[in-house]
């Protein structure tokens, strides 16, 4: 059983980053996005402050965030990376076969990830993401390189939204449909 204790939180600036994009997507009726939370059984609790600083993981979960945007299901995982190789065991076999199989049900699968060295927000569609999950379970290299992502999935920064992925996100939907 996996274990979670207050040092954990790495993300959590990124999701409040997320959540707040989410909001304002929401509130211009853009998207319907929620964080969905991972439900943990606690162990110790900090009888001053009441918070949880000792958990054990109740089940594994899948990803960050589901919804829809403009009627297309969407899911999708933040990821913070601080240099410019990530670890593809930061992510785990269930989650990949939970969007695999999203994708076969007609939705759209894709990670955010913050490369927080370069300051930068980058859409990585499920299938180049895919690519290297493959290219890792067949013997190859257990990361990829900044260098090999397409440069047209960086985030561009957009007044008034923090994390801007609708944008790239059609981008991703019309290169689908041209398929």
């Amino acid at each position: 059983m996996a274990t979670w204790n207050s040092r954990g939180l790495r993300g959590s600036t990124l999701e409040d980053l997320i959540n707040r994009t989410n909001e304002k997507y929401q509130e211009n009726g853009l998207a319907l996005i929620q964080k969905i939370p991972t439900p943990i059984i606690p162990v110790n609790i900090d009888k001053a402050t009441r918070h949880i600083t000792l958990a054990y993981f109740e089940q594994k979960s899948t990803v960050d965030y589901i919804g829809a945007v403009q009627g297309i299901p969407v899911c999708f995982d933040a990821k913070e990376c601080t240099v410019d190789r990530f670890p593809l065991q930061n992510t785990h076999e269930h989650q990949v076969r939970f969007m695999e199989q999203f994708e076969k049900q007609g939705g759209v699968a894709f990670f955010l990830i913050y490369f927080s060295h370069r300051d930068l927000f980058y859409y990585l569609p499920f299938e180049m993401f895919r690519f290297f999950w493959d290219r890792a379970q067949s013997g190859g290299r257990k990361s990829f390189l900044f260098e090999e992502l397409n440069p047209e999935y960086i985030l561009p920064k957009k007044h008034g939204i923090l994390v801007p992925y609708l944008d790239i996100f059609r981008k991703d939907v019309e290169e689908r449909e041209s398929i």
